[in-house]
């Protein structure tokens, strides 16, 4: 990281941006470092430099005794092209090991979770020609129909007038296995038994 005019905007946001990892300019302490730095900033950072202006602020409230008694540091930000890494304590290994443990477990679980499969529940009205269809031969027909993903239900007869049933069935179906549309161009082939096939309820699971 390299430092410029502390009077600047740039060189302001540089000593931000160190601040905000470091307490003081040269250790965690204050020191003669602090002061030099501190006169070259001049002024009060900017708001907006809220790590600088908190240094600012707390090195402007030392008085000429305690400056005088502070201790020699080298100061980073005197020449610009200066390049600083910023302290940071060191990562407990212990702390790290115990994450990185977490985290494959986590990752672990969530690649052995089964996926959720979407499902929809359908209830078909399948007509018949007339009275005359024998609607036991035509729901056995329907039953004939076997597609990975698809599972027949209950089933009942109801009335529609002129003494004529439509065959009410259920069935529960894969969405992504099960074509609802190719079901029923499947049941209306049974041409002889089969006038339509309507789709009275469809839920998902």
């Amino acid at each position: 990281m390299t430092f410029g005019n502390l009077k600047s905007e740039a060189g302001c946001k540089e000593l931000n941006n160190f601040l905000a990892d470091n307490s003081y300019v040269n250790g965690y302490q204050p020191s003669n470092a602090d002061i030099e730095t501190f006169n070259r900033v001049g002024k009060a950072p900017a708001a907006k430099y809220s790590h600088a202006l908190r240094w600012y602020n707390h090195i402007k409230s030392f008085t000429d005794a305690e400056r005088k008694a502070l201790g020699d540091g080298a100061c980073p930000l005197t020449t610009a092209g200066t390049t600083i890494a910023p302290v940071k304590p060191e990562e407990d290994a212990e702390a790290t090991k115990i994450r990185e443990e977490r985290l494959k477990a986590y990752a672990a679980k969530k690649s052995t979770k089964p996926a959720l499969i979407a499902k929809s529940s359908i209830v078909l009205d399948v007509k018949p020609w007339d009275d005359e269809t024998d609607m036991k031969a035509m729901e056995n027909q329907v039953r004939t129909i076997i597609m990975e993903g698809l599972v027949w239900g209950a089933s009942k007869l109801v009335p529609v007038g002129y003494g004529i049933n439509k065959l009410q069935i259920m069935c529960v179906v894969e969405d992504d296995k099960v074509s609802v549309d190719l079901l029923t161009e499947k049941i209306q082939d049974f041409e002889d038994f089969v006038q339509s096939v309507d789709i009275a309820a469809f839920n998902k699971i």
